[in-house]
């Protein structure tokens, strides 16, 4: 990915989808407008039905804005390109492939796996799985799979990363480990990472800035900056502090601030 910085932006967008049932429409995102740039770690927040994994499948050129446009650097996104990388909640993971094959699959599709076969080797390493490369994914844990669809994304270097609730399925201890390995690896690339979560701490704990969004119609309700250095403590008072101001904004603390 090298030092190119990119500039994301969605500029008054809006999202309706029709129902098959009947004739009215769901008014998934209205008039939302952000800016996000490398180096940034975008946390959504918000209740189901808010639209945050439709702002994910917009980036990722999933589906087209009904108004609006969103952009990278200016240029209007028109579908799916290898700088735009997407981890799901579940790993989605070959399972007629190994892990190795997993890894370097895109690479091959896109005819660039000869000379970079050292580039899947070292992200073996970077996600400590060397010794399960010739497993499948059906033989390996949840934890395990989720590292493996991770690197599958960053090893094309994408200059967006997209997160839709990818440690939604772990356990506890699982998901704070990948907290981490995932920050790790973000600290080195430098790119713009966009997540999908439901979990206000983790979106605390990884984000430099946290998008709370509304529902009914799905919007951003507040754009809060996360002022503090990484590794995160969970239980500091600066990270009490934000944790109630989200919640607050998601109508959860007691209290409804405007």
């Amino acid at each position: 990915m090298g030092d190119k910085k990119v500039t994301l932006k969605l500029d008054n967008v809006s999202k309706v989808f029709a129902k098959v049932e009947s004739d009215e429409v769901t008014h998934a995102l209205y008039n939302v407008n952000a800016t996000m740039e490398s180096g940034e770690f975008i946390s959504l927040v918000g209740p189901s039905g808010c639209g945050k994994s439709t702002i994910l499948r917009l980036v990722a050129g999933l589906i087209m804005p009904t108004l609006g446009k969103v952009t990278v650097d200016g240029k209007e996104i028109e579908g799916p390109e290898p700088n735009r990388g997407m981890v799901f909640q579940k790993p989605t993971l070959f399972p007629w492939l190994t892990v190795e094959r997993n890894i370097a699959f895109s690479l091959e599709m896109q005819g660039k796996l000869k000379g970079n076969e050292d580039k899947v080797e070292r992200m073996l390493k970077v996600i400590g799985l060397e010794r399960f490369k010739d497993d499948y994914p059906a033989q390996l844990s949840g934890g395990m799979a989720q590292r493996v669809a991770l690197v599958r994304s960053l090893i094309n270097e994408p200059e967006i990363l997209l997160l839709d609730e990818p440690l939604g399925a772990l356990d506890a201890f699982t998901r704070m480990n990948m907290q981490d390995e995932i920050l790790s690896m973000w600290a080195d690339t430098k790119q713009l990472a966009l997540m999908v979560t439901h979990d206000v701490d983790e979106a605390i704990y990884m984000g430099t800035r946290v998008l709370v969004m509304d529902a009914n119609p799905g919007r951003i309700v507040a754009n809060i900056k996360i002022d503090e250095a990484f590794p995160r403590d969970r239980s500091s008072a600066q990270f009490v502090e934000y944790r109630n101001e989200i919640l607050n904004k998601l109508h959860f603390g007691g209290k409804h601030n405007a």
